[in-house]
């Protein structure tokens, strides 16, 4: 039997369990350099173990997903947390699992952004690699440095899928 999932919307109340949702609405701003620009402040914590040091890379999306989306592939980040923010109007999918060993696929959540927000993965959560529903450019921070810090898990064998 197919375990099947209707993304939601991303609410920081219903993701807070797997990390941040990085957007404006909510975030403390004020005008700095004598008035010229309005700084958002302190949107995620970016977080590293074992002497990390953070990456901000971009990631041009180079193939879309669509739904319905069969899961082939978790992944988690055990050594720091992982950001993805769009550069331009791109929702994605989110897929998340709580930090284990392994995913626990019968507490997966879906969830859908609304285009201009980003997410910063916890450290160790499970997640879905980029599935952008347009192509797209992010601006991603995570961890470099030292240590595994990527780990997959393969879903092939299972039958999950996304709808709309």
């Amino acid at each position: 039997m197919p375990r099947i999932f209707k993304p939601r919307p991303l609410t920081q109340e219903e993701f807070a369990s797997f990390g941040e949702v990085i957007q404006e609405a909510g975030a403390r701003s004020y005008a700095i350099n004598g008035g010229t620009t309005l700084r958002v402040h302190d949107l995620c914590s970016v977080r590293m173990k074992n002497r990390g040091r953070p990456l901000i890379s971009f990631f041009r999306t180079l193939k879309t997903v669509a739904l319905p989306l069969k899961l082939a592939l978790l992944e988690c980040h055990p050594l720091g947390s992982q950001a993805f923010i769009p550069k331009e109007f791109a929702p994605f999918i989110i897929a998340v699992a709580p930090q284990a060993p392994e995913p626990n696929l019968d507490h997966l959540q879906v969830f859908l952004t609304d285009g201009v927000q980003g997410v910063n993965y916890a450290p160790g959560v499970w997640h879905l690699p980029l599935a952008s529903l347009t192509l797209a450019a992010y601006v991603v921070v995570d961890r470099g440095g030292p240590g595994e810090n990527l780990r997959e898990f393969d879903l092939t064998g299972e039958d999950i899928l996304i709808t709309e």
